[in-house]
């Protein structure tokens, strides 16, 4: 099949039959086997680099000093609680105490990654490597999830295995999978809805043509139950509950799906393709994608709703006792209107109005911070975030350079593969706009919905490190644009092997700025004059 074929389907193909399902035995096994193979491979690849010392450094590493205390108030009390000034040092401390104020504190994110987090923290205990258990457990298996993705995406192993590969080899994604903060738990919620989005595309067609081979007219075809979308508004759902900057690619997704369905019904014969969606799938998507995010983001609280016994509780969880109203008098810059709202029960009004000052927390946050940086230039490494920093004397922890040494965690995307999604974005761009090429739409779609937003922010206090959430979809744009290097279907050996070589070395010098960086990942003790050596902008330092 050529590439035309592939991003230029007719727009109304005969019915057909639909092709025998595989039988049983080693026919089937042996498809299984060749698309889990190299997947599952990678990622143990990505486990080893992930967990490899994972409890180093014995530290609240940047934003680690909320988070994992929150997840085990959490544990504890069902909401996040407070901690003295001098908490940090007692837990980390030997003996160990720990210690946990009953008296409400107030957060500025949902409770789902804190949730998630406090799984480690049960299982391993309240130290480095049982808060960071579950950001590198998710960051692992994004990896795996990224291949199986690639590949359903592409109709190639070898290319989501390139992509997955490349997102080992980040070093935003490692440095985010080997600390306690949100934004690595809210990736894998992300990538996990894309998945899903990318499986139901798939069966609701399946379902379509056999509903038209069977005689049915493709304008009234009904689908049907889809699960797979359900569970797409879960996964995104959760990334909500972990973070709100979630919303913005819930909405992307819901536009996704629709646009999806519209194409599907057009290329199966529909006579009005949008008036079949708006009376047939519009509907049920935005019950399934907003309908169960909203279940999923409202169940994340339910520890902080439960916790109102005896007049104790999460922060502000009694705020509506003896009131009527609502909330504030405005929401989002728009005035309410304020009449009684006594039968709405006080627990969700009282959460309504917690959220009220989160919003106006996150909206209005602009204390200045040295790693402050603007949405311009993340793509391109423009502003790393130091995570960590130790200097090591000469004579300590094995450092022999006679100027000392330093122990580093730089949250910086490995900066050629970076650079390289730079070009790759450009290229889905001009296949998307061109060539009408789904595929690179759908990527496309994701990037618009995790980046775009920040540009709204540009005088918040804003850092580089929350596009690890965009780290997959990157990868996927540059593993497309190194399989179209490869050469379409049907081009000779020699293009072929050309090709090869170039993609080849793409690889090669990604993996290599890795390897160079690695130090800079995980705080190992270098000289000062090799920190410097990898100091390649002043805006690095």
């Amino acid at each position: 099949m050529t590439q035309a074929a592939l991003t230029h389907p007719p727009a109304a193909p005969a019915p057909a039959a639909p092709a025998p399902a595989p039988r049983g035995g080693p026919v089937r096994w042996a498809a299984d086997r060749s698309g889990w193979l190299g997947p599952i491979a990678v990622a143990l690849f990505a486990g080893l680099l992930r967990f490899w010392h994972l409890g180093y450094p014995k530290a609240f590493v940047f934003d680690e000093t909320y988070y994992p205390k929150d997840a085990w108030s959490l544990l504890r009390q069902g909401y996040e609680g407070s901690w003295p000034d001098h908490a940090n040092a007692d837990i980390l401390a030997v003996p160990q105490s720990v210690p946990l104020g009953s008296a409400p504190e107030f957060v500025a994110h949902p409770p789902l990654g804190k949730w998630v987090m406090a799984i480690g923290e049960q299982l391993f205990g309240l130290h480095p490597f049982g808060w960071r258990f579950m950001t590198a457990l998710l960051g692992t298996v994004t990896v795996l999830m990224l291949a199986r993705i690639g590949r359903q995406l592409f109709g190639s192993t070898l290319v989501g295995c390139t992509a997955a590969l490349l997102m080992s080899v980040d070093g935003l994604q490692l440095v985010m999978s080997r600390v306690g903060l949100l934004d690595g738990i809210q990736m894998f919620f992300v990538l996990a809805s894309f998945g899903s989005l990318l499986i139901d595309r798939d069966h609701a067609r399946a379902r379509l043509a056999t509903g038209v081979a069977a005689g049915g007219n493709p304008d009234r075809v009904r689908l049907g139950w889809r699960p797979w979308r359900i569970a797409a508004g879960v996964f995104i759902g959760a990334a909500c509950a972990v973070k709100w900057n979630g919303a913005p690619v819930l909405a992307a997704f819901g536009v996704l799906t629709v646009l999806w369905d519209q194409s599907g019904r057009r290329g199966a014969g529909a006579r009005r393709p949008w008036r079949s969606v708006l009376r047939r799938d519009a509907g049920p998507a935005l019950l399934a994608m907003v309908g169960s995010a909203l279940v999923v983001y409202v169940g994340s609280w339910g520890g902080w709703l439960l916790s109102g016994g005896n007049g104790e509780g999460g922060y502000d969880r009694h705020w509506a006792d003896g009131r009527a109203g609502l909330s504030p008098d405005s929401l989002l810059g728009l005035p309410l209107p304020q009449v009684s709202m006594s039968w709405v029960p006080g627990p969700l009004r009282s959460l309504w109005h917690y959220h009220s000052q989160m919003y106006d927390f996150n909206t209005g946050l602009s204390t200045p911070h040295t790693y402050q940086s603007n949405p311009f230039a993340w793509l391109v490494d423009g502003r790393p975030v130091s995570m960590y920093w130790e200097q090591v004397p000469n004579g300590s922890r094995g450092c022999t350079s006679p100027g000392g040494c330093s122990a580093q965690i730089l949250g910086l995307g490995t900066p050629f593969l970076w650079w390289a999604a730079c070009f790759a974005l450009v290229y889905l761009l001009w296949r998307w706009f061109f060539r009408r090429d789904w595929r690179s739409g759908a990527v496309l779609c994701a990037v618009a919905g995790i980046y775009l937003p920040w540009f709204r922010y540009q005088e918040r206090t804003i850092f580089s490190f929350y596009m690890v959430v965009l780290v997959p979809f990157l990868c996927l744009a540059v593993a497309q644009m190194l399989g179209a290097m490869l050469g379409p279907a049907g081009c000779s050996r020699g293009r072929r092997r050309i090709g090869a070589i170039g993609a080849g070395a793409v690889v090669l010098a990604i993996v290599g700025c890795f390897a160079f960086f690695y130090p800079l990942y995980t705080a190992e003790v270098i000289p000062m004059s090799s920190w410097q050596d990898r100091m390649w902008f002043t805006s690095w330092i």
